[in-house]
């Protein structure tokens, strides 16, 4: 059961350890961001533009894209499978799992994978998923889900990821990166043994090649990749480009948007299973191309834009929301502004329209984003549609709500209306005061600001200030 929202933020608010960490987190990768482009590039307004078009050729195609992607990757030797929804996507590594044998798998870094809800599909069906990323291992360690899509863990400092290890693993109470990464390796590579199934996200997919490009800084995810008998990867429909190219575009826009290095310490390009004389390489490779309502977000004519996303969480680390509150206060799988965009794209506005509040509209996310896409804009949009203006399927407002905006902008955009609400307010403080926790979005101001007194003839006021009209 989800947390009221406001009683969330209120709560992440007051956890000042959390917001110490992000705040030192979040200006350590604007800052190597900033750097790396300063130095690193001499046309980076270009490549966006670039990329941002790479990626609509490819979304206007898509149908094109992903059909001539299965036809390329099933000659690699890959098993392409497809799944409409999330429950499909996890039925069929489900079935893949049954029909092997394999009670366990071992799994790279994948948002992909959270959204479906995988771990706990799979949990329930007497399966284990173990997380093999060092943040998503802390956050399984401790049961927690990602703060961030790039850093998970991002939020919790050396010293508590200390005190994890040593309840969860048992191991001696350490704090020094170093050490704790030791730990993080002995422990995985007991898991890697013998390891039968490995899975992955994957970053693009190129429907010319029949083959998808995995970025990592950890070196598990190609543990996962190789040292398995079975490889498969799980792959929004969105991820499919046209060519290697058009991919290699993206990939020196993604890193250096996401933690500001200039390369990825690894790059694995998948173009089948093991060949004769490899010597190393699953014996079997399995992609699951997935929608989950991303179709009905490509035939809309604003929201198709959120599509471009490559994941690299950097209108996350440069939002002045999310530093304050932390990812966790989404109650989403993806936070921040873009998160803000497709979560009520992908779950539903019922499940997840709240998180449109947690945006000041300073436009940071639409400037920093590496393929351009006017993330502020479509929050304004979206924020619209939920109080039902606009198009958006399959909404159901708040209808005390809505009424209440409907007619303040009545109020707000009649000037003779306004000059009669503004001079008259005053004669209904007392009615206001008396109803500031119970009237509709009155009350949700007053739980947690103090709600003003209209003592004064606000007309006759604004009158006063030099310069100002109200006629």
């Amino acid at each position: 059961m989800k947390i009221p929202h406001e009683e969330l933020v209120s709560i992440k608010l007051n956890d000042l350890q959390m917001r110490d960490n992000l705040r030192s987190a979040m200006h350590t990768l604007q800052n190597n961001r900033l750097k790396v482009i300063e130095d690193k590039f001499q046309d980076w307004q270009g490549l966006r533009d670039k990329a941002k078009q790479a990626k609509n050729n490819a979304l206007s195609s898509l149908y094109d894209r992903l059909l001539e992607f299965e036809k390329n990757a099933t000659k690699n030797g890959i098993q392409v499978h497809w799944a409409s929804s999330d429950e499909d996507a996890c039925e069929i590594i489900y079935e893949i799992m049954k029909e092997k044998n394999i009670s366990k798998i071992l799994k790279g870094k994948s948002m992909a994978s959270e959204e479906i809800g995988l771990n706990h599909y799979l949990e329930k069906k007497g399966f284990n998923a173990i997380e093999t990323d060092l943040g998503e291992l802390i956050l399984q360690l401790n049961e927690e889900t990602p703060v961030h899509i790039v850093v998970p863990a991002i939020h919790k400092n050396r010293y508590e990821i200390g005190k994890i290890f040593q309840e969860k693993l048992g191991s001696h109470l350490e704090s020094e990166p170093e050490k704790l990464n030791n730990i993080a390796r002995k422990h995985l590579r007991d898991q890697f043994e013998g390891l039968q199934m490995g899975l992955s996200g994957v970053n693009f997919a190129m429907s010319k090649e029949g083959a998808f490009w995995l970025i990592e800084n950890e070196g598990n995810g190609r543990m996962c990749t190789t040292a398995s008998d079975i490889h498969v990867a799980l792959c929004g429909i969105e991820k499919v480009m046209e060519s290697f190219e058009d991919a290699a575009t993206m990939v020196s826009l993604l890193t250096p948007s996401a933690t500001g290095q200039f390369i990825p310490t690894y790059n694995n390009i998948i173009t089948g299973p093991r060949k004769n004389g490899d010597l190393d390489g699953p014996k079997e490779v399995h992609i699951v191309l997935f929608d989950h309502n991303r179709s009905k977000m490509l035939n809309d004519k604003d929201y198709y834009e959120a599509l471009r996303c490559i994941r690299c969480g950097a209108c996350m680390n440069f939002c002045p929301v999310y530093d304050k509150i932390g990812g966790h206060t989404y109650q989403s799988v993806y936070p921040g502004p873009i998160g803000e965009v497709i979560s009520p794209n992908i779950f539903g506005m019922q499940t997840n329209g709240d998180i449109l509040s947690f945006c000041s509209l300073c436009g940071r996310c639409s400037e920093v984003c590496p393929v351009k896409i006017p993330l502020a804009d479509l929050i304004r949009k979206l924020r619209a549609a939920k109080i039902g203006q606009g198009s958006f399927e399959n909404i159901s407002t708040n209808k005390s709500e809505t009424f209440a905006f409907k007619m303040f902008e009545k109020v707000a955009t009649s000037p003779k209306i306004w000059r009669i609400a503004t001079s008259n307010l005053h004669h209904f403080n007392t009615l206001l005061q008396a109803g500031k926790n119970s009237l509709p979005i009155i009350k949700k101001w007053s739980a947690y600001k103090e709600f003003p007194n209209a003592k004064y003839n606000l007309y006759k006021e604004l009158e006063k200030i030099e310069g100002v009209s109200c006629e």
